[in-house]
């Protein structure tokens, strides 16, 4: 050991995702907020008469909206996940409302 001391290798640079304050890991003074979004997991109700039994015209309509689309835009509109940070004063002011 040279009496130095050793960084803190899991320290980085950190911002509040609202106010932009600085934030300093690892001593309890910032949240990390986690968001999952997914859309309705309930399978839809297939009625015969809406396609007059053509399942496959049906498919094929669906491909049609989904045409021009990449797949990372098809994939947004089913299922997102992000995180950020806060400072401790975003964060009571985000989560007595977080839809704000």
């Amino acid at each position: 050991m040279t009496g130095m001391s050793e960084p803190d290798s899991y320290l980085c640079p950190v911002s509040c995702h609202r106010c932009g304050a600085a934030l300093r890991l690892g001593n309890g003074t910032a949240y990390l907020i986690r968001i999952e979004a997914m859309a309705d997991p309930t399978p839809p109700t297939l009625d015969p008469s809406e396609c007059d039994g053509d399942f496959n015209r049906a498919f094929r309509e669906v491909l049609s909206q989904l045409e021009g689309m990449s797949a990372q835009e098809a994939m947004d509109q089913v299922y997102r996940r992000f995180s950020f940070y806060l400072c401790p004063s975003c964060y009571r002011r985000w989560i007595e409302n977080p839809t704000g």
